[in-house]
């Protein structure tokens, strides 16, 4: 996955790799009992005896059960952590941004300090990000993104942030990132099949010092 550029994408590479890890190690341990048992259980090609057999062994049994449900609550355990770490939300954010995805490209309304800054997008004439509109976010900071559609199902997605939101008709979506000192261009899209023009849905994130921002916030505002 991209380097994350939010404390919460830290949080989902993390738990990326812990169950890669845990997936890894669990399937060494699974093929080594088949390869294992395969090769000292089976039945002897010159004898006619058959292998040790353990049908209703009560305490391997149990621990067919036990060991399992063990797995999988330590999993669904770090996976609840992370998800609700994920999902929360500040009452007092330092930027809003009102995020309308429609067909065929994406409008940006940026508050913060009393101030607004408006991006209107329109559909990027070739597949580069690049020529798409472009949102200004401050380093070191909480942003919370509204979610919202005027026709069909978008997806809001920057890969450096490893998550998506639906943005939804009639539905309003929420969520909150903590931007790390990541100062740099990100590339965005819709990730979610909306129509013809679909893929033509990109924009970009920049994340700036918080002067550049200010700055920036400032001169949009007065141009409007």
């Amino acid at each position: 996955m991209p380097k994350g550029i939010t404390k919460q994408a830290e949080a989902v590479q993390s738990l990326w790799n812990g169950s890669w890890i845990a997936a890894l190690a669990t399937g060494a341990v699974v093929w080594g009992l088949i390869l294992w048992s395969a090769a000292f259980h089976r039945k002897r090609k010159n004898s006619a005896e058959l292998p040790p057999q353990v049908r209703y062994n009560l305490p391997i049994e149990m621990l067919y059960t036990i060991v399992p449900l063990i797995m999988v609550s330590v999993l669904f355990y770090f996976t609840a952590r992370d998800q609700n770490y994920i999902n929360e939300m500040s009452a007092t954010p330092d930027v809003k941004v009102k995020v309308e995805g429609f067909q065929w490209s994406w409008r940006f309304t940026t508050e913060a300090g009393g101030k607004q800054a408006q991006v209107i997008g329109r559909p990027a004439d070739s597949y580069k990000a690049a020529e798409a509109p472009e949102l200004v976010l401050p380093v070191k900071k909480r942003i919370e993104f509204d979610l919202v559609s005027p026709d069909v199902i978008h997806s809001f997605w920057v890969p450096a942030f490893q998550f998506k939101r639906d943005v939804i008709p009639g539905v309003q979506n929420k969520f909150q990132v903590e931007t790390l000192d990541e100062p740099g261009v990100y590339a965005g899209r819709c990730a979610e099949l909306c129509g013809v023009d679909h893929s033509r849905m990109l924009f970009r994130v920049k994340l700036v010092s918080q002067a550049e921002f200010d700055q920036y916030i400032a001169s949009q505002a007065g141009a409007q």
